[in-house]
């Protein structure tokens, strides 16, 4: 069979009518520098077998600055060997003090166990005595105690650090005391209540430190975001420099904006993106074009690759073409990523857990179902495609979500636009309380004494309001843990709330597993009877949860659809603590008051988003204490309105403005909701709320009334631009009728209060 290359398949694509967007990275040469003369010879040597014969720029500037004891934040793209930006100064550091040791801090473990491979072929290599190990939850009990003892570099993740380290600091002492460098790889994935979580946990880590002796420096990396010196300082209480001159070479980059074909026009419902991912696939991997495809969960994964199986007729081919998603065992996802870089595996579907870091060698084609939901997701899954200089295409293919065809309509924002911020909100009373209580169990204390960047009156005041709620005894000069619990335990880093639910799994019959848990607030809508909660990607049904002992019992199912709950949701403005008018409307930033009672739910089609059921909800009514941001509009503006459409122009308004918004302030979807109200209780006057999801806030609604006439302004457009004619679930939420054209009356409402902003 005649063998299709690269360029022929390309030259077919751009004859598909459904690329919406083309655009080509064209190839840069790369900017080298030598070696530092600190380097010790043996280690250049290392280097050199291994194929190093020089630095990228980038890299040696990160290794000058740590090496003058700064601390560093390395921003480039993905394989431009950021690596060797943090092992070369720890293996100086070694080679001039050998009790020097090394914290490295991966997001997940598939990062973690790649880069303890790779630095420990290198000292192998150099034959230096060096000791590295990761210490998760898979490391052997009788490994453990050699991790602490022996281990010059320890590679661990913060829900670990946390739970594990920190709390039996005592066990890690020959660590503490001779702790040099801590890294954080993947830092843009600190972000939100995660990241806000995470910085108390190095506030913790940092203040052990100082007790043993020591004071680390920190190496840090990231994907390009807009702020990564502010989210590292953040994150550490410490002052960054940026490395951000890339040395490193590119390959020609095609990316491609792929939109599936309407089938439904009255509906504006397009043909499914996994089914064309197939399509797509299956042409690249026919003619062994070596292929990776992204989906979105471990259900997707599995369905894309029994299709793709099926397409393909060749038994051969077939077999090299594996998935990877969480549930494989680390042999098996070793196995994959050795195919993978030797070029024996030809394709591979995978979920966001080959997004990071993970040397994967060479591939030609990325292909991924939908839109990742923020562009640092996107270009890191991008940069899987085209690791060594050779030409690669990337195809995003899009969903029917609101957010695929944002981006799709808006590709200047994709190429152009400064990648997200990231942000963390550290000082949140419940995150910072709950890892003081962490704190004082791991070293009481003294009068005077603050929490790394929390000044020693604000400690104590959290510290007094501690030992009022017994939880802390106040003797003499210092404060002591008195509680029998073991604090890290009770907290998760994943969740901003005190009082979670706990999710059990009844799949397994006599074997009930718990599988994680989600805050009170969130399980209204996501933990409720027969709701579809997907945990790492699988798809479970929940049977039952029982509010009052705060458990939810889910089993696995695989269904076509997903579940969405409507909140009967009623705010409280507590207080405005910005507020600008503009005349036709009043823009607001302040505390609010969230009082939600989950009513129905419904199911939504996977595919294409329809309605095809819905059930009600017994839940009682629950308070949340939040950020808000607030849109009130004159009473005049909606003049020519009734209350019924002037509720439905507002109800899209929410739908419209919460999806722009998450992809302006790089969050999650469910890290903010949208509220209308016709007539709101404190002015009276119709009223968009947006607000963050969880209790105290964590900086989005602030961050979108900093923004607001530039995400005001996008969300306009995108309605303005969506090709549906009277409205649809992309951007209005819901269809018009042709004697009420919600889309079109919502436009004209946006571009006058546009008109009025500027």
């Amino acid at each position: 069979m005649f063998r299709k290359n690269l360029q022929d398949l390309l030259a077919e694509l751009k004859l598909d009518p459904q690329v919406e967007y083309w655009h080509t990275m064209e190839e840069t040469e790369a900017k080298y520098s030598s070696f530092p003369d600190q380097l010790p010879q043996h280690l250049i040597d290392g280097l050199h077998r291994r194929g190093v014969t020089s630095l990228y720029s980038h890299q040696r500037t990160a290794y000058d600055t740590a090496a003058n004891k700064e601390n560093v934040v390395a921003v480039t793209p993905t394989a431009s060997g950021k690596t060797l930006c943090y092992n070369l100064p720890v293996l100086q550091r070694f080679h001039v003090n050998p009790s020097a040791r090394a914290l490295y801090i991966f997001p997940t473990k598939a990062l973690a166990q790649d880069q303890m491979t790779e630095l420990n072929e290198l000292a192998d290599e150099l034959e230096n005595g060096l000791n590295c190990y990761t210490y998760d939850g898979d490391t052997p009990t009788g490994l453990r105690q050699k991790v602490r003892k022996a281990g010059h570099v320890v590679i661990t993740n913060p829900d670990m650090l946390h739970a594990a380290v920190l709390p039996h600091h005592t066990k890690w002492i020959s660590l503490f005391e001779n702790l040099e460098t801590i890294v954080i790889d993947e830092l843009h994935t600190y972000r939100g209540v995660f990241g806000s979580h995470v910085a108390n946990v190095i506030r913790r880590l940092k203040r052990i430190c100082a007790y043993y002796g020591s004071n680390p420096t920190f190496i840090c990396t990231s994907a390009t975001i807009a702020n990564p010196v502010e989210l590292a300082q953040e994150l550490t209480g410490s002052p960054f420099r940026l490395v951000d001159d890339n040395g490193a070479p590119r390959g020609r980059k095609h990316i491609i904006f792929y939109n599936p074909p309407i089938i439904h026009e009255q509906f504006h419902i397009r043909k499914s993106a996994t089914k064309v991912v197939n399509d797509l696939a299956s042409e690249f991997l026919k003619n062994q074009v070596q292929t990776i495809v992204f989906a979105r969960s471990r259900v997707r994964v599995e369905i894309i690759l029994s299709r793709l199986q099926h397409l393909i007729k060749d038994d051969l081919l077939k077999q090299s073409i594996r998935g990877y998603r969480g549930g494989y065992l680390p042999s098996q996802r070793r196995e994959i990523e050795k195919g993978l870089r030797s070029g024996e595996t030809i394709g591979v579907v995978s979920t966001n857990a080959l997004e990071l870091g993970v040397d994967i060698g060479q591939l030609q084609v990325c292909i991924m179902t939908g839109y990742p939901g923020s562009i640092a997701s996107s270009w890191q899954q991008a940069g899987r495609a085209g690791r060594r200089q050779g030409e690669s295409v990337v195809i995003m293919v899009a969903g029917a979500s609101p957010l695929d065809q944002y981006v799709f309509q808006n590709p200047d924002y994709f190429f152009d636009h400064t990648p997200e911020t990231a942000r963390i909100n550290k000082n949140n009373l419940i995150i910072l309380s709950d890892h003081i209580k962490c704190a004082a169990y791991e070293l009481p204390f003294k009068e005077g004494e603050g929490f790394d960047d929390v000044t020693p009156e604000d400690t104590a005041e959290l510290l007094d309001y501690l030992t009022e709620m017994r939880v802390l005894h106040h003797r003499h000069v210092t404060w002591h843990w008195m509680s029998d619990a073991f604090p890290a335990h009770e907290i998760s880093l994943r969740s901003a709330a005190q009082e979670n639910v706990v999710i059990i799994d009844r799949t397994k019959k006599g074997t009930p597993q718990v599988i994680g848990e989600m805050d009170t607030f969130s399980a209204m809508t996501l933990l409720h009877d027969e709701a579809v909660y997907l945990h790492e990607g699988v798809q479970h049904q929940v049977e039952l949860l029982d509010w009052d002992e705060k458990k939810a019992y889910v089993r696995e199912v695989e269904v076509d659809y997903f579940t969405d709950a409507n909140l009967a949701v009623k705010l409280t403005v507590l207080d405005i603590d910005e507020n600008r008018d503009t005349g036709i409307c009043s823009m607001q930033y302040g505390d609010v008051m969230v009082t939600a009672m989950a009513t129905i739910f419904k199911k939504i089609k996977l595919d294409t988003y329809e309605n095809i059921g819905s059930g009600p909800i017994h839940l009682p009514e629950l308070e949340l204490h939040t950020n808000g941001f607030m849109l009130e509009f004159e009473p005049e503006f909606f003049d020519d309105l009734n209350d019924e459409e002037i509720e439905q122009l507002l109800i899209g308004f929410c739908h419209a403005l919460s999806h722009v918004a998450a992809v302006h302030v790089m969050c999650d979807k469910r890290d903010i909701h949208a509220v209308p109200e016709v007539k709101a209780v404190h002015s009276g006057r119709p009223v968009v709320y947006l607000y963050d999801s969880y209790p105290g806030g964590i900086g989005l609604a602030q961050k979108i009334f900093q923004q607001a006439e530039h995400v005001l302004s996008k969300t306009a457009d995108y309605v303005d631009h969506c090709p549906c004619s009277h409205g649809c679930p992309a951007c209005t939420g819901t269809q018009g009728m042709e004697d009420w054209n919600v889309k079109k009356r919502l436009a004209d409402v946006m571009w006058k209060l546009m008109e009025g902003l500027e």
